[in-house]
């Protein structure tokens, strides 16, 4: 028994992964970057930019791979550790999410301690999920929750790490 058959998924549901980024509900396409889905909208975001560092586009020219994402979310320890900028627009959002879901691209990666601290201290909780998982654990909540109570952050699984 389907007891959310008549509720329509909402505009900002994750329709399918690309390498390089998401097709959504609304027949919207974000590529070439990650997206950041807060109250029903849909952001690009690119949390590998860095202050003083430009985007880099690995294996762009002559090697066929298509131009895929590169630069730095990992630390030394193999952590996600991004800047505390990153999460601006969720120390913007009002009424606050309850929950992010982060996708971190093909695998799971753990969370640095002070990521995972900046976003606790917003009062918001965090599940870790590789991204395809972390887009279909959206598409559930925020159909089931509203978006107004689910956040969803992920990076495309087309995603390298770089230097």
């Amino acid at each position: 028994m389907d007891i959310l058959s008549n509720t329509p998924a909402p505009s900002t549901a994750v329709d399918s992964c690309m390498p390089d980024g998401f097709a959504l509900n609304s027949g919207l396409k974000v590529t070439g970057s990650g997206v950041l889905l807060v109250g029903g909208e849909a952001f690009k975001w690119r949390p590998w930019l860095r202050e003083s560092k430009s985007e880099v586009a690995i294996g762009s020219r002559g090697s066929g791979t298509g131009g895929v994402l590169g630069g730095k979310l990992l630390n030394a320890k193999g952590q996600f550790d991004v800047d505390k900028q990153v999460w601006g627009l969720l120390d913007l959002a009002w009424p606050k999410p309850d929950l992010l879901v982060l996708g971190t691209g093909r695998s799971i990666v753990p969370v640095s301690p002070e990521t995972r601290r900046h976003i606790n201290e917003l009062g918001i909780r965090l599940e870790v999920q590789d991204t395809r998982n972390a887009a279909a654990q959206f598409n559930m909540l925020a159909t089931e929750r509203g978006v107004q109570q689910v956040v969803g952050a992920l990076i495309p699984v087309g995603w390298r790490e770089g230097k």
